[in-house]
């Protein structure tokens, strides 16, 4: 199985076999990955707010300065732990209509559940903006505003965007997870609410906690998005304010900026710890049964009304605000707008180019992240290197935790001064490869930790080289969570705005989009780019999908 799993020849799996055995390969693997990690996706970024440290003195000095640093950080506390909470609540079920359903449209719906994370930031921000606050520029809709500019539209933007990073690390563990379990509870007399309850969420709690560390990481840095929305209300990314960053106009901002961006890295990475730590001694399932309730709340009305309330929090909250901004795509389609468009006459000669780029990018950024992603995630979670691993574990998320265009910038210094001749396209990628690093590992290290070690060690007891046990028993009872962990990154990456613009000159389409947005391009050609871009990706993962046709479903 193994091999047919891999697809490899069956003479160099042999020799692969061999050479994992070979302790000077198998920790030169590791070794280059702890490398790897530090040289492109850790100290690059780190590396922007260390060359500014020393101007934070006189951020001490600034009272007011200060007191709106730090109610910016608290706000942005506040909101990831309210969003990240509310994500694994309402994920959970979505994920588990998905992975269990036998319906032949689920690929579809789960292929939409990623649509979200396609939505350039800047115009997933932009499509809220629209549909909450004033929805009557775009479409007759709704006739009046539903939600007004401030920390109730932030916390529903940072929820749309997280939304789908939750379900696509929970869909990945149900997945990879034997159905055989459930069935034996079952067997048993247990209702299917007290199966998943003392059984799944029990089995499956590190994806579960992973998805909580992604969903928050993602809502602390994410800052074009959130500017658009925010209105009044102030955050760490928004009050760091790239420009500003960028232009090093005011010493006393830029010490504050730096200040903030620290903190938001300490106490997250203290956070992150705690929620691990706590989570590995919180004991699912929770001790206690109610088997009455629970037997009602199992079975045909109950499970309908919360596939339906899972699908209404989906498409009401989720889907249809992100899907906004690209609506006028289809008044758009009847005019002399498509034409152009297909023809490629300005300004969409520029788009088809930054599409392009994109999805080469988005294809390059995910082969390199299972490459040098793979060991880490085996490093994290079976504790390679010893306590230095649970270090590592930490310092994954680091990049998710710096706003992206303070990312973007710390690259360009860091590549730019240390290697002038370093291609645009290599910044570029470098900075994508950054930025979705820590969803890949994070999403394996949790499928690899599921595993229960003994299985490996009897592997290796009957003779089992290191190649094998992963061909053999790793990767079968990881691949969903390895394809999920790969669809994310493959969607951030193509999404990705702040941190392409800051980094190079090249366009990708989400900042040729954004410059439409700023330019204040017709809306029907920027909702027919939005279309396009939305379209072509949903087809690109649905075709995926359909490529597994399913495999593991049950």
């Amino acid at each position: 199985m193994g091999l047919r799993l891999v697809g490899l020849p069956k003479k160099l799996v042999e020799r692969l076999d061999r050479l994992s055995s070979k302790r000077v390969v198998k920790y030169g693997v590791y070794l280059a990955a702890v490398v790897l990690f530090f040289a492109l996706i850790l100290v690059p970024p780190i590396l922007g707010i260390i060359i500014k440290w020393g101007e934070m003195q006189g951020v001490f000095g600034d009272v007011e300065l200060m007191a709106r640093a730090l109610n910016a950080v608290e706000n942005s506390f506040a909101v990831a732990v309210l969003v990240s909470v509310l994500d694994v609540v309402a994920g959970i079920p979505m994920a588990w209509l998905i992975a269990r359903s036998k319906s032949r449209w689920i690929n579809v719906l789960d292929t939409l559940a990623d649509v979200p994370f396609i939505v350039p930031t800047a115009v997933l921000g932009y499509s809220l903006l629209l549909f909450w606050y004033k929805p009557g520029e775009i479409s007759p809709l709704f006739g009046y505003s539903l939600v007004s500019p401030g920390w109730l539209l932030v916390a529903l933007l940072h929820f749309t965007f997280s939304y789908p990073v939750v379900v696509r690390v929970i869909v990945g563990a149900l997945l990879d997870y034997k159905i055989e379990y459930e069935q034996a509870s079952r067997t048993l007399g247990a209702p299917p609410l007290t199966t998943a309850r003392t059984v799944t969420l029990g089995i499956i709690k590190p994806s579960l906690i992973a998805a909580f560390i992604l969903a928050f990481a993602r809502s602390i840095s994410e800052t074009g998005a959130t500017m658009m929305v925010a209105g009044a209300f102030e955050n760490g990314p928004t009050f760091e304010n790239g420009p500003i960053f960028i232009q090093n106009t005011k010493d006393d901002y830029v010490g504050a900026t730096v200040f903030v961006s620290l903190i938001l890295i300490v106490f997250s990475c203290l956070i992150f710890a705690a929620v691990r730590v706590l989570g590995s001694r919180f004991k699912l399932p929770i001790k206690g049964a109610w088997p009455t309730l629970e037997r009602k709340l199992s079975y045909t009305a109950a499970a309908s009304a919360r596939d339906s309330v899972a699908l209404l929090i989906f498409f009401a909250v989720v889907l249809v605000p992100s899907l906004f901004a690209a609506l006028p795509a289809f008044e758009a389609l009847p005019t002399d707008i498509l034409q152009r468009a297909l023809s490629s006459s300005p300004p969409w000669n520029d788009y088809w180019e930054g599409l392009i780029r994109s999805y080469s990018i988005g294809a390059a950024v995910t082969v390199l992240n299972i490459l040098i992603g793979l060991p880490m995630a085996i490093i994290v979670a079976r504790k390679r290197v010893g306590n230095f691993s649970s270090v590592l574990n930490v310092l994954v998320d680091v990049p998710i935790i710096i706003p992206s265009v303070a990312l973007g910038v710390s690259l360009k210094f860091f590549w730019k001064e240390t290697l002038a001749f370093i291609p645009e396209i290599w910044l570029l990628t470098f900075a994508h490869l950054a930025i979705t690093y820590p969803y890949f590992v994070r999403a394996m290290s949790a499928a690899v930790e599921r595993i229960s070690i003994e299985l490996e060690e009897a592997s290796r007891t009957l003779g089992a080289k290191p190649f094998c046990v992963f061909r053999t028993i790793v990767f079968p009872l990881t691949k969903y969570s390895m394809f999920s962990g790969a669809i994310m990154v493959f969607t951030r990456s193509v999404s990705e705005t702040g941190a392409t613009l800051a980094v190079t000159q090249l366009k990708t389409a989400p900042v040729v989009l954004v410059g439409w947005v700023k330019k204040e391009v017709s809306p029907l050609e920027i909702g027919l780019g939005c279309g396009f871009l939305i379209l072509i990706s949903f087809l690109i993962l649905l075709t995926l999908r359909l490529v597994v046709k399913g495999k593991g479903r049950y």
